[in-house]
């Protein structure tokens, strides 16, 4: 239930009783230009949880070298995804609708109030857990919208959470949402966008790739879960489809400096098939909730390219779950769980 109460002087009715469900994504930049690019790029690469180098050995190559000339070229790449309709990037599109569905879906709990933010960029964390609790928020259930746990997704969004507690006075209690890289709802929800996606074509794909962000083989030998998780949430989704390893595999993309990453690459293993003779492939990207960059310039258009250059004839991107009915079906589950016993 929903309480107000004023307090003495001239302070200002104090809203109380609510719960708030805070939806976080990656992060996008405000805008393609290099300025924007450049802001967003410095947030995302002093992340400690995202790049682990001693700051003494990285700071001179990101402040000296990254952030010189990676803007442009990340600007450019972004301007060939860029939602010109809305002027802004998909990720911040599709997460805003997400929210917007999910509030739809609460109305039945008045006392529910649904946000969204973004780990890097704009609107951040901070700003829309003090807005949550300026609306009566106490309690506030904080979801990285990642299926698949990462030190350097789900953890660093939950660092930002946190470290907004420490800032506040009056402190809402905070609850944080788990992987569900195999819950059953999500598994389906993948299969049927598989299914749906092939049925609409006039050719069957011979490969599908289930395509997850990489991360450093560093962080896995250090005892980062996300390896298992995707490779888990790939064996499930293979089962629920009834098909062979050989026809739904498992590969990393969006490697980034010298060091080895997960493998095997998704680049690398889109050239081979094509030099192999495999004509037909799919890509599905399970651990991205909401396409953005790396699914929509990454692979449906450059892994597109690099397939049909080395003799691949045809080549389909499946979209993420996006705001499709399945996708907010399998948010709206995790949301609902989550919050038992506070409902």
């Amino acid at each position: 239930m929903q309480n107000s109460v004023s307090l003495p002087g001239s302070h200002p009715t104090v809203e109380s009783g609510r719960i708030g469900v805070l939806l976080v994504n990656l992060g996008t930049p405000d805008g393609t230009d290099y300025t924007s690019m450049r802001r967003y790029l410095k947030e995302f690469l002093t992340d400690k949880r995202v790049i682990e180098w001693p700051r003494a050995l990285w700071y001179p190559i990101l402040f000296g070298i990254v952030l010189n000339t990676r803007p442009g070229k990340v600007g450019k790449a972004y301007e060939t995804i860029w939602n010109k309709e809305r002027n802004e990037s998909f990720l911040r599109t599709y997460t805003r609708r997400q929210a917007e569905l999910m509030a739809a879906s609460m109305a039945g709990h008045p006392n529910v109030v649904v946000d969204w933010a973004m780990r890097y960029g704009q609107p951040s964390i901070a700003s829309r857990l003090e807005h949550l609790q300026k609306q009566g928020c106490e309690r506030i259930l904080v979801f990285p919208l990642y299926p698949q746990y990462a030190a350097a997704t789900t953890a660093t969004v939950n660092d930002k959470a946190f470290e907004a507690l420490l800032k506040m006075r009056w402190q809402p209690a905070l609850r944080t949402v788990p992987p569900y890289h195999d819950d059953p709802a999500y598994i389906d929800a993948l299969a049927v966008s598989i299914e749906k996606h092939v049925a609409g074509l006039d050719w069957e794909p011979e490969v599908v790739l289930t395509s997850f962000h990489g991360i450093p083989k560093s962080y896995f030998d250090k005892g980062d879960p996300y390896y298992c998780q995707c490779q888990k949430t790939a064996r499930l989704l293979r089962e629920r489809l009834g098909w062979r390893k050989e026809r739904l595999m498992v590969t990393f993309q969006s490697r980034f400096g010298p060091e080895e990453w997960l493998q095997p690459y998704t680049d690398k293993t889109v050239e081979k098939l094509a030099q192999d003779g495999v004509k037909r492939i799919a890509v599905i990207n399970p651990g991205f909730v909401s396409d953005c960059l790396e699914t929509l310039e990454e692979i449906a258009e450059q892994a597109a390219e690099s397939f049909h250059h080395n003799g691949g004839e045809h080549f389909t991107h499946i979209p993420c779950l996006n705001d499709s009915p399945e996708g907010m079906a399998v948010l709206e589950k995790v949301v609902r769980r989550e919050l038992a016993g506070w409902l």
